[in-house]
């Protein structure tokens, strides 16, 4: 009833017509404070229920019923986390199949559509298209590789220039033969001197080196910025038990019936 009051109050406070909703980190803290007293009170009048009402008057009698209380609370709201999350989870991927089947079946209507409209003149222009010359086209761009960067066409020029590049990305170094004909093709396609397309060349890797060492910095700052709130969040929850089973002892000890001590007649 307390957590539900919590999300209730919670859920007042947002304001998003006056723009006066509280931040992320107060929502966060008032949360973990009022789930923290709620936890509390809730294991206080637990614990001093099921001592009162076991009859007994042995003080660890009354404590291990306040722990079992305890015991019980956590695993039954484990078990509801549980079936929430999966819950989330199943209408989440629910909700992924209707989406995916809807574009699906909007990409069906388009293609339809666009298979429609091709029988006028695009059709015709589609016709004309021969793939033939176009694997021809690719072919001769990479059968000159090697040749004089002067002599090449531009199209062969940028089939051997991505073609270094890709053995750039994926082997982290070029040896100088292959950096030095890159420097020449870069030269004659744009018609620069070598010194030039040798800088222009240098600029380009010196700056995907820079983003690369950025990705790579934010990668593990959020690496670590998600590691040490797991951490911080597995210790609240630790002392949160704790406190749990303090409390929970704590209202076993008060609900525990102390009667006249009986006496011993010869």
């Amino acid at each position: 009833m307390l957590n539900v009051l919590g999300l209730a109050i919670g859920a007042t406070a947002v304001d998003a017509t006056a723009a006066q909703t509280p931040g992320a980190s107060t929502f966060g803290i008032g949360a973990g404070i009022w789930l923290l007293v709620a936890n509390t009170l809730g294991l206080l009048a637990g614990g001093y229920v099921a001592a009162r009402l076991s009859g007994s008057g042995d003080s660890t009698d009354s404590a291990l019923h306040g722990l079992s209380v305890w015991a019980i609370g956590f695993l039954l709201s484990a078990v509801l986390l549980g079936n929430i999350v999966a819950g989330t989870a199943n209408t989440a991927f629910q909700g992924a199949s209707s989406i995916i089947g809807g574009v699906v079946q909007g990409a069906g209507s388009a293609a339809g559509g666009a298979a429609s409209a091709a029988s006028g003149p695009l059709a015709q222009a589609a016709q004309q298209v021969n793939p033939q010359q176009l694997v021809e086209r690719a072919q001769n761009a990479l059968r000159s590789a090697g040749g004089d960067p002067a002599q090449m066409n531009s199209d062969q020029r940028n089939a051997e220039i991505v073609q270094i590049l890709t053995r750039r990305v994926t082997d982290g170094n070029l040896p100088q033969d292959a950096r030095d004909r890159l420097n020449r093709l870069v030269g004659a396609e744009y018609g620069i001197a070598p010194e030039e397309a040798q800088r222009r060349v240098q600029q380009v890797e010196q700056q995907a080196q820079q983003a690369a060492q950025v990705a790579e910095q934010r990668a593990r700052e959020a690496a670590d910025a998600a590691a040490t709130g797991g951490a911080v969040a597995a210790y609240w929850i630790f002392a949160a038990m704790l406190l749990g089973a303090v409390a929970a002892v704590l209202g076993a000890r008060f609900g525990t019936r102390h009667g006249p001590a009986a006496r011993a007649y010869a």
